[in-house]
């Protein structure tokens, strides 16, 4: 009798071994929710290339905004300044990664809308930063400069600058393709008071914004055509490329170099008068704005639309009647670099 009620109290082996598993099996459950709920939310940086100082800086300023609000930041970039299929690719690996946002300046401003399709409807916030897409609605919101306008300031002090000069004019373009190069080109214009086609540009060539490439377009434009008085660059690093070229033939004071950037770099190529005067933009403030919406929208799923400008300022040592501008003082305090 004894015996039995002690096999009936005994613990059945396979019930126990049931009990054991389901009980291992809730609190893998419990812990897979909550690393779930513990992991950071992923924004993804796809900027034009990793060496540009204007990326760099973007990509320092998303670094410390992700890590303020919270999230986890991948960067990635092209291996140069118009590899499209980089940025493609950079693209598709964020959507398998699973972000929540992603922040692109796209090289080519049609060439990555199919993955940008991919990604929103995959339900991720796109976010074009200082290059807009084509159409522009292709992503979620667009912050950046107005590089038309930014143009237009570049356009009117070149111009000014030269005084009663017939202009001879040179043009360093950046990439075919991306709406920067497109409206900064066009805003200078229209700023100097020309049309596309106009006798007074002697020449262009483009330079993907890169110095090398800048100082050889600059070479090759003065050597076939040495009496070029004015000179439009994409950005501080096509203008520092444009001036070892223009050093090298003894022209600096005979030549007009204006720029777009705001780099203190560039600044200081203002105040030594290398460069006229550079128009200063804030790709810290994009990236910022950028990552807080990536935040906002994982805490909220409130989506930012439509094109945000994040400003600029001509800058320049020797202002010059009926332009607004901003001193030298001013450059360094808000340059970036």
């Amino acid at each position: 009798m004894i015996r039995s009620q002690r096999s009936a109290l005994a613990p059945n082996p396979r019930r126990l071994a049931g009990l054991l598993a389901a009980g291992a099996i809730g609190l893998a459950l419990a812990a897979g929710s909550t690393a779930a709920m513990a992991q950071e939310a992923i924004v993804g940086l796809v900027t034009k290339t990793e060496v540009n100082p204007f990326f760099v800086k973007m990509r320092q300023a998303a670094e410390a905004e992700a890590k303020a609000k919270g999230l986890k930041l991948i960067a990635r970039a092209g291996k140069f300044d118009g590899d499209n299929e980089g940025q493609v690719a950079a693209i598709e690996d964020l959507i398998s990664a699973g972000a929540k946002g992603i922040l692109i300046t796209p090289n080519n401003s049609t060439g990555v809308l199919g993955a940008v399709k991919k990604a929103r409807d995959a339900g991720i916030l796109v976010i074009a930063l200082d290059t807009a897409t084509d159409p522009a609605d292709a992503v979620d919101a667009t912050f950046a400069t107005d590089n038309f306008e930014a143009g237009v300031q570049q356009g009117q002090y070149a111009r000014k600058a030269l005084g009663d000069k017939a202009p001879k004019l040179a043009m360093l373009d950046g990439t075919p393709g991306g709406t920067v190069d497109t409206f900064r080109h066009d805003g200078f214009l229209k700023g100097f008071g020309i049309a596309e086609g106009d006798a007074v540009i002697v020449g262009k060539q483009n330079t993907n914004g890169a110095q090398d490439k800048g100082q050889t377009a600059m070479e090759n434009l003065l050597s076939a055509h040495p009496d070029i008085n004015v000179v439009y660059t994409i950005n501080e690093p096509a203008a520092q490329g444009a001036y070892a070229a223009i050093r090298a033939a003894g022209k600096e004071e005979d030549i007009v170099v204006t720029s777009i950037d705001g780099g203190c770099l560039g600044v200081k190529y203002v105040k030594d008068g290398r460069v006229a005067a550079t128009v200063m933009q804030f790709p810290y403030k994009m990236a910022q704005m950028g990552v807080d919406a990536v935040a906002e929208y994982a805490k909220s799923g409130k989506k930012p639309t439509g094109f945000v400008n994040t400003g600029s300022f001509l800058i320049t040592g020797k202002p010059l009647p009926g332009l607004e501008s901003k001193d030298l003082d001013f450059g360094e305090k808000n340059c970036w670099g």
